[in-house]
């Protein structure tokens, strides 16, 4: 377990030296191996899962080994700018909904809000946008904000756009990746495990099966609550997803045997977990970097299309994959909606997409990126 935490930390810096001698992404696979990392045993899986697929939500051979770097440093890492290197879990019961309503009480009217309305259509133009809805309605503004999940995006039957988006927006959107993280809470009667807060399973043949077991049923927690929660992935979340309950179970009471050889586990009681990448909704649980998408990739995700802007954790540089990232997105494109209102369309900014070409500059350092808006 050190070894892949310490295999981790150099990933970071060797991001970090790679940028600084101009030389282009790998995907994190690769940076693992060139620096002398590689898995040998399932214990080295279990321990290199928990380090990065865990935040990720994919695997290191899907994820660029720069900029998921980058992610880690802008927010653990408070010399860099990063909020703090604690990682915990909030149990309020409010949620997290709770800070965004609160936000919103301050300002927004019940009249203003269209609760259960789901966007079919979106027809935009230098004039307006028009916003058709599932039950037939349609909203009319100069100005709209699409928040929608780039898995979503990547869906067009979900939402189609009149006329169809660019292509430097399009091939933007479909060089993102989406991500799938799910929790399973499981319930039974009594604990039958020990008092730790964390574990993991370390399957001897497959890399990601049911790995991340964190106890609900502990002191910092809920105890005697009975819960206890289990965290899959990337490809092992879509696999899941297509199974019923009941073959979920099957397959997690499997696991447990093997955790806890000589106990006899009853089934649980309760089970819950969404399933992120089939809900048209979401088509996902967050974005995470790919090696082969680019700075300039990442600025046409973010671009306004006319008069339709739009936010989201994907569309930040620092941020993408977190909540804070959505939040402060949503609101530079806010802010730059307003002073379009405010003065009429005079102050509204230039889009910077477009198509662009491989300029063999590499990945350019992350203060040389600019801000749309």
């Amino acid at each position: 377990f050190k070894r892949a935490e310490a295999a981790h930390n150099a990933l970071i810096v060797g991001a970090g030296e790679r940028v600084d001698t101009h030389q282009v992404d790998l995907s994190a696979r690769s940076g693992y191996n060139l620096l002398g990392y590689r898995s040998k045993d399932q214990y080295d899986w279990a321990s290199e899962y928990y380090h990065f697929d865990w935040e990720y939500a994919q695997s290191p051979e899907q994820s660029s080994w720069i900029s998921t770097s980058f992610n880690n440093n802008f927010t653990f890492n408070v010399e860099r700018g990063g909020f703090s290197k604690e990682n915990v879990l909030s149990v309020d019961q409010k949620g997290f909904k709770h800070i965004l309503q609160d936000e919103a009480d301050s300002f927004l009217k019940p009249s203003q809000v269209r609760l259960s309305s789901t966007v079919t259509d979106i027809k935009y133009s230098d004039s307006g946008v028009e916003v058709t809805l599932a039950s037939g309605n349609k909203l009319n503004a100069k100005y709209a904000l699409t928040t929608f999940s780039v898995g979503v995006l990547q869906h067009p039957e979900d939402v189609k756009f009149h006329p169809e988006l660019p292509k430097w927006k399009r091939e933007a959107i479909d060089s993102m990746k989406m991500g799938t993280y799910t929790k399973i809470f499981l319930q039974w009667e009594e604990k039958f495990w020990d008092d730790k807060e964390m574990g993991l399973y370390a399957d001897p043949y497959r890399r990601g099966y049911y790995p991340v077991w964190q106890s609900f049923d502990h002191d910092n927690f809920f105890p005697g609550s009975g819960i206890y929660l289990v965290t899959i992935t990337g490809d092992e979340s879509e696999r899941v997803e297509k199974l019923s309950d009941e073959q979920v179970i099957d397959e997690i009471m499997g696991v447990l045997k093997n955790m806890y050889p000589g106990k006899d586990i009853p089934r649980p009681k309760n089970m819950h977990f969404h399933r992120w990448f089939n809900d048209p909704l979401t088509r996902g649980a967050y974005s995470n970097w790919p090696a082969s998408f680019y700075v300039e990739h990442q600025e046409n995700l973010r671009a306004p299309v006319q008069t339709l802007y739009f936010a989201g954790e994907h569309t930040s540089f620092e941020f993408y994959g977190y909540l804070h990232g959505a939040y402060l997105e949503g609101k530079k494109a806010g802010t730059a909606i307003a002073w379009c209102v405010l003065t009429g369309g005079r102050r509204c900014p230039a889009t910077t997409g477009g198509e662009f070409k491989n300029k063999n500059t590499f990945f350019p350092p992350w203060y040389e990126v600019q801000e749309v808006y």
